[in-house]
């Protein structure tokens, strides 16, 4: 697995500070949070009595970040994840780059600032983490070195390369009982929820197939699969739940891919392969899914999203940092051609692109206090790894494959 620095030619530290007193704070089983008197808990819900207690009572959750500008940014905004929430004090954050980690700490307004991530949770023993780089392949190991050290974390997509590394971070969440979510945002957007309701309640009759379409730029295929797919998984099962099997066929120039034809990409998130993916994915109640990404059908398919497609209607949401959604309004076909018409959404609140973030790392803050489950969890981020690596051992078997998945290694190697 790929580290981000090693030995004496990593940089060091540029302005430590000696670690907590561990006599005053150790980490206590789950929430983090001190104890509180059943009579001030009752007074109040839960995670907002918990992290109001622990602002006023007690000291502040210790946050840091993780990143690295060698490698790109910080993700989607995670630097800046911790922004003017109660109760929550932003620490210390490392980067492996001297220039990128000065910059990054002035930004997020963090007093410390560290070379090596693994002497920032030494030192720092923070209770949350923001793990922000977009290359996925270190996100494991570093998820494994925070939650060993106490923290919960939440973690930029895609969650981690395959179904072993997933269950392994998944397995120590469960040990260490903290919480891991991953930044599969779309989920939590206002457009998404309003045309879930709707889907729920029969707004386009009874939901029968999901057509998802990858971005299909530049990085069409198998780099749009991870990349941008993970969230299309994601939402496909959100609407549908758990998916069955799934048969799929990926090409390169053409032709079937054979495991020869792996490659890397710009953006580490582990072997990838193919220009084109057509998938088909089986949901429960006879729904049925497809993924597609084919840089031909570009401006055939438009937008990348998903059209849901209803016993009485049609819905489509359009995918981005804030989503949107549409819903046919006329279905019929005459003998003059197609006369469908399509119109946004109804009560769906604004959200600003830069707003993204904000839900879901509320939810999981609320889940940590709670002891449950975020929305947008570990377990939901590895279920969308499942199916991009069951798309990939179809296509390189030729045949059907159930889920879960028998074999959790990657379909193209580790």
């Amino acid at each position: 697995m790929g580290v981000l620095f090693r030995g004496a030619h990593a940089p060091r530290v540029s302005n430590p500070a000696p670690p907590p007193d561990s006599s005053s704070s150790e980490f206590p089983p789950l929430l983090g949070f001190l104890p509180i008197s059943r009579r001030t808990f009752a007074s109040a819900s839960l995670p907002a009595a918990a992290l109001a207690l622990r602002a006023a009572e007690s000291r502040p959750l210790r946050a840091a970040v993780i990143g690295h500008t060698g490698r790109g940014d910080y993700g989607h905004g995670l630097g800046m994840i911790f922004a003017g929430r109660p109760g929550i004090e932003v620490v210390a954050l490392a980067d492996p780059v001297e220039s990128g980690r000065l910059r990054a700490a002035r930004e997020c307004g963090t007093p410390r600032s560290y070379a090596d991530w693994r002497e920032l949770l030494e030192r720092e023993r923070p209770d949350l983490v923001s793990i922000a780089p977009r290359h996925c392949d270190q996100h494991a190991e570093i998820a494994l070195g925070c939650l060993k050290s106490g923290a919960h974390c939440y973690i930029e997509k895609p969650f981690v390369r395959t179904c072993q590394e997933a269950d392994a971070v998944l397995a120590e969440a469960e040990r260490q009982r903290r919480r891991v979510a991953v930044a599969h945002t779309m989920r939590m957007s206002p457009a998404v929820r309003r045309l879930r309701e709707q889907v729920a309640a029969g707004g386009i009759g009874e939901l029968r197939e999901m057509h998802a379409f990858g971005k299909q730029d530049a990085r069409a295929g198998g780099e749009d699969l991870m990349v941008l797919g993970t969230h299309l998984m994601d939402l496909m099962r959100l609407f549908a739940g758990d998916p069955l099997w799934v048969c799929a066929r990926i090409t390169t120039a053409g032709r079937d891919i054979t495991p020869a034809d792996r490659r890397r990409v710009k953006d580490e998130v582990g072997w990838v392969a193919g220009d084109t993916v057509r998938a088909q994915i089986a949901f429960g109640n006879g729904v049925q899914g497809s993924f597609t990404s084919d840089g031909a059908l570009r401006e055939t398919t438009g937008h990348w999203g998903i059209e849901f497609r209803g016993s009485r209607g049609m819905a489509r949401l359009k995918c981005d940092l804030a989503p949107s959604a549409l819903l046919r309004t006329t279905p019929s076909w005459t003998t003059a051609g197609n006369s469908e018409q399509w119109a946004p959404l109804e009560g769906v609140g604004a959200m600003a692109p830069e707003d993204h973030n904000r839900a879901p790392v509320g939810d999981w803050l609320e889940a940590i206090a709670a002891g449950r489950e975020p929305e947008c969890s570990g377990r939901n981020g590895a279920w969308a790894i499942e199916m991009v690596s069951g798309v990939y051992a179809s296509a390189l078997g030729g045949v059907r494959v159930d889920f879960p998945l028998k074999h959790r290694s990657g379909p193209l190697g580790d």
